[in-house]
């Protein structure tokens, strides 16, 4: 047996692992799992593994079988930027659900790993906008997706950055508030996966390098002029850098200090929904509890 006939059935080991710790069953979800190449997105190896314990560890050489595992590999480790846990991704593009022939938007595209993924389960006939503020690794993953003709990397801030109508956008940085746009140009029927973080939030996490990272994944699907959400998962994730204000993430840090965050049910935009019923109020919006 060649190597990569090798490496194809340890993909599809991979893939049956990552969707048992998601608790996930969906079998194009891990057919794209164990069809995309984890090593074509993180450069050359040996590559750092983050262990919670000791930091990043390298990889004893350059094998691909070493990124077949449930864990974190580093993109930029002297920002402790990584490429995500593949059991949280894979919960959160189950709750996701793009479907063939849909329009998934993907911000934080990072090297474009997670957006391959989406290009192979919107498929063909659907396609992939990726928005990634930092340059250096947009014009990574640009390079990276060049094999996938239904991805476009798009270089800028994902709260700002203008895309078509879209059934998913999968944000993967964490917000202290849903970006006006997101919401504006979510699909009838779509759905927004908002991870939504503070430094001050449920679950922080201790390390020298913390991040303003951990909090909770909100799925909004929209109906009409309805938005629907709800709480599916905690998280710890790196920081997006156009969606987070003081005041919001004031707000935010005091929402989570409150608790209640897995009873909202709601997104409503405007001003007119009464106090009690809002766990979380922006400017124009609230994340309310019916």
């Amino acid at each position: 047996m060649d190597r990569e006939a090798e490496l194809s059935i340890i993909r599809a080991a991979y893939a049956k692992q990552v969707l048992a710790a998601a608790s996930v069953d969906d079998a194009p979800l891990a057919g794209a799992f164990g069809a995309t190449r984890r090593e074509d997105f993180l450069g050359p190896g040996p590559w750092q593994i983050r262990r919670w314990l000791r930091d990043y560890v390298p990889t004893p050489d350059a094998d691909p079988v070493y990124l077949y595992t449930d864990d974190l590999v580093a993109i930029l480790p002297e920002r402790h930027l990584n490429n995500g846990q593949p059991s949280l991704h894979a919960h959160l593009l189950h709750r996701a659900s793009p479907a063939p022939g849909e329009h998934a938007v993907h911000i934080g595209t990072g090297s474009g790993y997670y957006t391959a993924i989406l290009a192979r389960l919107v498929g063909p006939a659907g396609r992939v906008t990726g928005i990634e503020y930092d340059p250096g690794l947009a014009a990574k993953a640009t390079a990276n997706l060049a094999r996938y003709p239904n991805a476009r990397i798009v270089e800028g801030d994902g709260a700002l950055v203008p895309f078509d109508e879209a059934n998913v956008i999968y944000v993967n940085a964490g917000c202290t508030a849903p970006a006006a746009p997101w919401l504006d140009r979510l699909a009838d029927g779509g759905r927004l996966i908002l991870p939504m973080t503070s430094d001050r939030g449920f679950g922080a996490i201790e390390s020298p390098q913390q991040m303003a990272g951990a909090g909770a994944v909100f799925r909004i699907e929209r109906r009409g002029r309805d938005y629907f959400a709800t709480w599916i998962s905690p998280v710890a994730i790196f920081p997006c850098a156009g969606s987070r204000d003081e005041d919001s993430e004031r707000a935010l840090a005091e929402a989570f200090a409150r608790g209640g965050w897995q009873k909202v049910t709601r997104l409503y935009r405007g001003e007119d929904i009464p106090e009690e019923r809002c766990w979380l109020r922006g400017p124009g919006w609230c994340l309310a509890y019916s």
